[in-house]
Parts: structure tokens; sequence; C-alpha cells
């Protein structure tokens, strides 16, 4: 999601063999376990509520945020939109970071779903300053749009998957006070493991936060959208105008139950170390064009490179597999699929880029 397809068809490369495939961390197969669970989900219509899985993925997800309550929805942009449509205002401003999902992969949606106009601000660091918020919220007094949602995106992808420090979400929250906040936390559980912040602190100054099942978590589909309970019963009606209702939804919440566990959470500090692997080879091979791999903290590599359809086709022709995120921008992410020698293979495509 939020990426351009490598050049050319790649169905037919998908299905050879050894393929390392850098593209997204929504590449990967449901595991043995997963596929099990899925065949033995005990099931219900989830349009009446009677689903009993997705209700116990739902009261899980809603633990682990710290939040009143959940709705599980097929996808991470679904679930943004719904948090739009029930937080903000039409006619106002929705402000958020300028490469954030939000504002540059979600295909304008919230200004046609929800009748707002999105106030992007500076997140080259992968962040905004609460005077940020503060400066736009003093626009209402002269005679420009209010504000009336804030949004932060925690990994933020578009910086090589940068978390917030959670001083700075403290602080955001603090300058957003009388306002609700989303919290795109598609990789939320990433900035966990790398900060060693639980979720639901990160995610406490947020009114609603959504996180993606089908990332580094590695089930097959779905996201989850958590907050207080009045919030959840006006986010399911969004989900149905969305046109997200599910029916014998327990099949897709079993695998989402298993990615919640402790220990496939644990397992992402796997995916942060290779990333850091690649990043350093990135830096060393073109410098200046990615951060410093120390900055590295999670499972995305993003970096500028001046020819990339000619990257990613030398890439490819080893058998790698890697996207872009912008003109310019190439980015490569681990995840669960991935071994150390996958990697390597990896490193050396790089190191052998023109």
């Amino acid at each position: 999601m939020g990426t351009k397809p490598i050049i050319g068809s790649i169905r037919n490369a998908m299905t050879d063999t050894g393929l390392v495939d850098l593209r997204s961390d929504t590449v990967t197969k449901p595991t043995p376990a997963m596929r099990r669970a899925m065949a033995e989900a005990e099931v219900g219509d989830d349009g009446y509520g009677e689903d009993p899985t997705v209700s116990r993925l739902e009261a899980a997800y809603a633990q682990l945020v710290g939040k009143a309550a959940a709705v599980f929805v097929p996808s991470g942009t679904m679930a943004n939109q719904m948090a739009v449509r029930v937080l903000a205002e039409p006619g106002t401003l929705v402000l958020a970071g300028r490469r954030s999902h939000l504002v540059a992969y979600e295909l304008a949606a919230a200004s046609r779903n929800a009748g707002v106009q999105l106030h992007p601000v500076d997140d080259e660091s992968g962040r905004f300053s609460p005077a940020d918020v503060r400066m736009a919220r003093q626009g209402a007094a002269h005679h420009l749009p209010a504000v009336s949602l804030v949004c932060v995106e925690n990994t933020h992808m578009a910086s090589s998957g940068a978390p917030w420090p959670l001083e700075e979400l403290d602080a955001l929250a603090e300058a957003a006070t009388g306002l609700p906040v989303h919290m795109d936390g598609a990789r939320l559980f990433n900035a966990e493991v790398a900060t060693g912040v639980p979720a639901a602190r990160l995610a406490g100054g947020a009114t609603t936060v959504m996180s993606c099942l089908s990332k580094g978590l590695g089930a097959p589909v779905g996201s989850l959208l958590a907050g207080p309970a009045e919030v959840m019963a006006a986010a399911r009606s969004e989900r149905k105008r969305l046109g997200g209702g599910m029916r014998q939804a327990g099949v897709l919440a079993a695998a989402g139950l298993l990615a919640l566990e402790r220990t496939t959470i644990e397992r992402l500090a796997d995916d942060h170390r290779r990333a850091r692997r690649l990043a350093e080879v990135v830096a060393d091979r073109w410098p200046g064009t990615s951060p410093d791999p120390g900055q590295v903290r999670t499972n995305i590599v993003v970096f500028g490179h001046s020819a990339t359809d000619k990257l990613l086709e030398h890439l490819r022709g080893d058998g790698v597999l890697a996207g872009t995120v912008a003109p310019g921008r190439v980015r490569l992410v681990t995840h669960r699929d991935l071994d150390d020698a996958a990697v390597e293979r990896a490193i050396a495509a790089l190191r052998s880029a023109p």
C-alpha cells in the first residue's frame, strides 16, 4: 500500500522460488498455524455482531492499545478514513504530515469521503511540531478554516519507518487539547519494539488508533481501529457506508489473533536488525541518499536514487524485488518471510547495482 509496482509484470517472477521480496511487509504468507486457525475458526454473522472470533480479536486489540473498543476492518486505509469521518467536521481542516499515508497514499480519499480539507505540514524528520498544531489552530481567528482533527503516523513509513518519541507524542497531544487526535499506527507494534514503550502508552494521547495485521504481523487480511466505545459505534456505521461490512469474518480474525500474540510482536526485532543491515549497505553504496543507518530503527529503508527504474530492473535481474514511494525514492522493507541469507542476497544485488 502506497508504493509503485516495479517495472513490468512480476506475475511470472512471483511464482518462481528463491525471490527476495523487499517491496513491502504485506507480501508475507500466512503461517501454517494461521491457516489451521482460519480453517477451524468459530464464526457467525459479524453484520449482526455475532462472530465470536471477530469479537475476541477486537477485544484483544483494544486491550493492547488501551482503548475501550475496536472495530475489525478490511484495510488500514479504510480504518483511517473511518476515523476521519467520525472525528472530523466537514468543511474544516485535518492536520497531518505532508508525507503521511493519510495525505500521500490514500488517493485523496479524505476530501472525497469526509468533506474535509487536508492541511499538510512538514514531516521531513518523520514527525511534526506542536508549534505546527498551535499555528494552524490560530488560523480560525484570522479568517482561515478551523482545524477539527490532528493525525499522526507511527511509525512514519516515508522516513524509513521512524518511530515517534513518546515525549513528542505527549507534547503534540497537549498542543491538540480540545481536538481529537487519530494515530495511523499501521506499524505501531514496530514502534513498540523499537522504543520499548508499550503500544497503549504510545497511543495514550490519541482518541483513535489504527493498526494493520497484514504488515509486519503477518496476517493475510485486516486492520483494526480502536477508541472510545461511542466513537467505535459510529465507526461501525461508517464501515458499512464504505462497503466494509463483513459476514463470517472469523476466518480472517483467527489469523489476526495469532498476529497479536506477544511472540509475533517480539519477532519484529529481527526485521529491524535486517533493515539496519540493508541501510548500512545503501549508505555505503549511495552516500547521502538515505538516513544514517543508526536512525533506521524499524523495518523500512527509504533512499534516493537518480534512476529508480534502472535500479529496480537490476535488482529484479538478481532475484530481488523492490519498490518506490515517490519519484526518485526507493523503498526496501524487511519482514517475517525473509531470513539472513535472503538479506545477504539483496545486499549483493545492491552492491553490484550501477
